[in-house]
C-alpha cells in the first residue's frame, strides 16, 4: 500500500480503497458472525445505505473537469425516487446525523484531500466540488475547518 500511495498512478486512491475493502472482507471471512447474517435489513437501513453509496460514488475527483452532480438532500432523494423528508428521517435514524451533515463531511473530506495532494488551485477544487463561486467554497471550508483553504494547504 505504501508503494501504491507513493506511485504516480492517477487512480491510486481507487486501488487503495479496493485494497482496504479486500482486507475488510478477508477479516470478516476469518470469523463470520452468525448473528450478523440473521439481522433483517429494514427499509430505512436500505435507504441509508443507498444514500451513502451514492455519496461515495461521486469521489474521488481525479479530473478537474469532473463535477459533483448530487449536492443536496433533495438531489439524493430525487435520485432514489423518494421524498426528501423520508430520506432525511431514514438517514437520521440510522446514522444519528442529518443528510446535510453527512454530505458536508464528505465534501470537506474530499476538499482536504485535494488541497493536500493535488496541484489544483482553490478555484479548480471549488468548481470540481460543485461550488458556483469560490467565495462559497471558502466560506464553507472556513465554517467547518476554521482555516481558509490556502492556510490549510500550506499548514
Amino acid at each position: 500500500m505504501f508503494e501504491e500511495i507513493n506511485s504516480d498512478y492517477i487512480h491510486k486512491y481507487d486501488v487503495l480503497r479496493t485494497l482496504v475493502f479486500e482486507l475488510l472482507h478477508f477479516a470478516m471471512k476469518m470469523q463470520p458472525s452468525a448473528e450478523f447474517n440473521k439481522q433483517a435489513i429494514h427499509a430505512s437501513q436500505r435507504i441509508s445505505t443507498l444514500f451513502l453509496e451514492l455519496l461515495e460514488r461521486q469521489f474521488p475527483i481525479d479530473d478537474n473537469h469532473q463535477e459533483v452532480n448530487l449536492r443536496s438532500a433533495s438531489d439524493y432523494a430525487c435520485q432514489l425516487n423518494i421524498h426528501v423528508n423520508h430520506l432525511n428521517r431514514a438517514v437520521k435514524e440510522n446514522t444519528e446525523k442529518t443528510t446535510s451533515q453527512l454530505i458536508a463531511e464528505r465534501f470537506l473530506q474530499e476538499a482536504k484531500i485535494l488541497l493536500k495532494h493535488s496541484a489544483w488551485s482553490v478555484s479548480e477544487i471549488a468548481y470540481a466540488l460543485g461550488f458556483t463561486e469560490v467565495t462559497h467554497f471558502n466560506n464553507f471550508f472556513k465554517k467547518h475547518v476554521k482555516l481558509s483553504p490556502l492556510k490549510f494547504r500550506n499548514g
